[in-house]
């Protein structure tokens, strides 16, 4: 059990990484977490005193996220699925464990909650629309950098606006005892409908 709550905390950590909405007080951009992306990279976990880390790959439509968790070798430690019916984990060993959403999910399964439902908003670089952001921080280019939202203080490091569109290159997130890095190595990015 060990085993899979650290596979699963450093997959669900990954998903975590991608996941915002424009704000007032971000740019501007064209759709919001909907817009369809696929990103891969890597992600780190810390939190009670331990670490975990791995691969990551996340495909995000309007209504369905999939996140893999990956070892070093690409093998998958665990699947992650997020759709409007509930959130799926399936671990390395094929054992599956549903909730109502990936952060009720990661609660009970991790004992600790990924904050999926932000971090769509959060891995576009944007701020999550209809909550409070404060401490926020603009590159030159009026890219948010940094932030505060829903409990979570989040710092954001762009690619140059000549690679993946100055889509976000690492977050960074920290809420309490908790603390995720995303590197993002690629990104696909579509245009909305």
């Amino acid at each position: 059990m060990s085993r899979l709550r650290s596979g699963c905390a450093l997959a669900i950590t990954l998903v975590v990484m991608g996941c915002a909405a424009p704000g007032p007080d971000t740019r501007p951009v064209a759709g919001e977490a909907t817009t369809p992306f696929d990103l891969n990279g890597r992600v780190l976990v810390t939190y009670d005193g331990r670490a975990f880390s791995s691969g990551v790959r996340w495909s995000h439509a309007a209504q369905r996220d999939e996140i893999w968790l990956l070892s070093p070798v690409g093998q998958t430690l665990a699947y992650i699925l997020s759709e409007a019916e509930g959130a799926t984990l399936t671990a390395a060993d094929q054992k599956e464990y549903r909730a109502a959403s990936v952060e009720e999910l990661t609660r009970s399964a991790l004992g600790w909650e990924l904050p999926l439902g932000r971090l769509r908003y959060w891995v576009l670089g944007e701020t999550v629309s209809g909550s409070r952001a404060d401490a926020v921080e603009v590159d030159s280019s009026r890219r948010l950098i940094a932030l505060t939202q829903d409990g979570w203080r989040i710092s954001i490091v762009h690619y140059p606006p000549t690679e993946h569109d100055g889509l976000p290159r690492r977050l960074d997130l920290a809420s309490g005892a908790y603390q995720i890095r995303l590197v993002i190595d690629g990104w696909r990015r579509e245009a909305a409908p």
